[in-house]
């Protein structure tokens, strides 16, 4: 399989796993301390060929996530499920997903809406029981791996579902599609 877009990831055994996943190029942050270098070659290579960004499954990934959106708008984004880049000594990371996990994350891709367009209201995820809740953190979960958005606290989730453009139907499918799977 091979991608056209450049995938930005943390580092080189990100790099080293993707490569062996799906022929590509990517560009490495080198972690979550993400210069303006970086952020200009990301804008560059977005208005080129695109960019899908494969960070870790953390909050490190995350940060340099969202640093990458306000630098460049539009990016798409791709996620693992967090269980599935668990090394079997707990660490978490791109690396560590199977070669499956990586290729259905780039099949899955997501590109954001502008800010500013509500598809969902915080009333209803409280609702469905996905901000307030005994389980609401397990619903997240689902919620997350069924929409391919990664994982979220109850605040990135509002956001993360506006941002994509999901509704109420598209979330109550997801959280109902699971019910006989588990």
């Amino acid at each position: 399989m091979k991608i056209n877009e450049f995938i930005v990831v943390e580092g080189r055994d990100d790099t080293e796993r993707v490569k062996r996943a799906v022929e590509c190029d990517t560009i490495e942050t080198n972690g979550s301390a993400i210069n303006e270098q970086t952020l200009s070659v990301i804008a560059q290579a977005f208005e080129t060929r695109g960019v899908i960004v494969l960070t870790d499954p953390d909050f490190p990934g995350d940060k340099i996530r969202n640093t990458i959106q306000k630098h460049v708008p539009g990016v798409k984004h791709a996620y693992i499920d967090r269980e599935k880049a668990k090394s079997k000594r707990g660490k978490i990371g791109v690396e560590h997903a199977q070669l499956e996990d990586i290729k259905d994350a780039l099949i899955n891709v997501s590109t954001p809406f502008e800010e500013g367009h509500e598809t969902i209201s915080k009333s209803v995820l409280i609702d469905l029981g996905l901000i307030i809740g005994k389980d609401a953190r397990k619903k997240r979960e689902i919620i997350g791996r069924k929409l391919h958005i990664g994982h979220s606290n109850g605040k990135q989730l509002i956001n993360k579902l506006n941002a994509f453009g999901y509704t109420e139907e598209d979330v109550r499918n997801a959280l109902s599609d699971n019910e006989g799977s588990e």
